[in-house]
């Protein structure tokens, strides 16, 4: 109705359905289109169509005097209504990075957004810098509400509270020049030889266990220890060096001269979303509408390498 009205003043001053689309910036076809459903609408003729132009009918010079005050009073409500949305919506602030990407959360909530119009998601970069990361971590709540990601700090507990959503598998990532760039998937044997990176600077025990398992049984595999946290210069360095990552699936694309390779450990390590120790009311109810919608996980079991390789 709005752009109905706005064509219907233009014809009116204009007397032509030529002149008007110039006004507007449309064909004269796409005119008398809105012309004949504002007719069809109202259910009177308004316009008398001519070869020398558009003049009004009686019914068209009656309406026309309102038509402006009808369209100012629908702009002006249209903007209230927009001011009372916004008023009433809550945004949500969700972190995101190359190695905590988003994508998880936004294909869960874009099954349900149009049910929850009162949420915004609003997207907030943060860098995946292995000296920042823990002020980062720390922090949720400050800049951003949720990320989403992997538990790799042991004391996680005490930054954040985390709603799981899944696993993620741990893997084996190689240059694509490697001699095991090739293999569908990794033993541990195979990597007799072989340099493995283990990152561990958050104490993670899973990782740990992994590592002590390693050195116990696998003593031809060079365990290289970087106490860190996983970055994007971990990836540069071992793609540089020809050192083997220890690394998980969710991470695959995350640099294109590495290779993912699925392992033999059968180990894996909880995602979810990661949240502040004392969430605002918004991110609770949003937590819920979100708890509501996602499938059920089972709880992982504790780890028993000796068992599983």
């Amino acid at each position: 109705m709005n752009e109905q009205l706005n064509t219907f003043i233009q014809v009116a001053k204009s007397g032509s359905f030529s002149k008007a689309a110039e006004k507007l910036f449309v064909s004269p076809t796409a005119v008398m289109k809105q012309m004949n459903l504002l007719e069809k609408h109202v259910g009177v003729p308004l316009l008398i169509r001519t070869n020398h132009g558009v003049g009004l009918t009686d019914a068209g010079e009656s309406f026309s005097k309102d038509a402006a005050f009808i369209l100012q009073y629908f702009q002006e409500a249209m903007l209230r209504t927009r001011q009372a949305a916004q008023a009433s919506q809550h945004i949500i602030r969700v972190g995101t990075s190359m190695l905590n990407p988003c994508k998880v959360l936004l294909d869960l909530w874009n099954e349900i957004s149009d049910q929850h119009p009162q949420f915004k998601i609003k997207i907030v970069h943060f860098e995946d810098d292995a000296y920042t990361l823990p002020t980062t971590y720390r922090t949720i709540g400050k800049h951003f509400d949720f990320i989403v990601g992997p538990t790799l700090t042991e004391n996680w507990k005490e930054y954040f509270h985390m709603l799981e959503l899944g696993s993620y598998r741990f893997c084996f990532a190689v240059s694509r020049n490697h001699r095991l760039a090739s293999k569908k998937t990794l033993s541990v044997k195979d990597l007799y030889g072989e340099k493995l990176a283990v990152v561990n600077g958050g104490k993670s025990a899973v990782i740990e266990e992994i590592r002590v398992f390693l050195k116990r049984n696998h003593p031809k595999i060079r365990i290289k220890d970087v106490p860190r946290l996983y970055d994007i210069d971990v990836f540069n360095r071992c793609e540089e060096s020809g050192v083997v990552l220890l690394t998980l699936d969710a991470w695959a694309d995350i640099h294109p001269s590495l290779v993912t390779i699925p392992s033999d450990l059968n180990i894996t390590i909880p995602y979810g979303l990661l949240y502040p120790l004392h969430p605002s009311e918004d991110v609770n109810t949003f937590l819920e509408i979100i708890k509501e919608m996602q499938p059920k996980h089972s709880t992982l079991l504790p780890l028993e390498l000796n068992n599983r390789i």
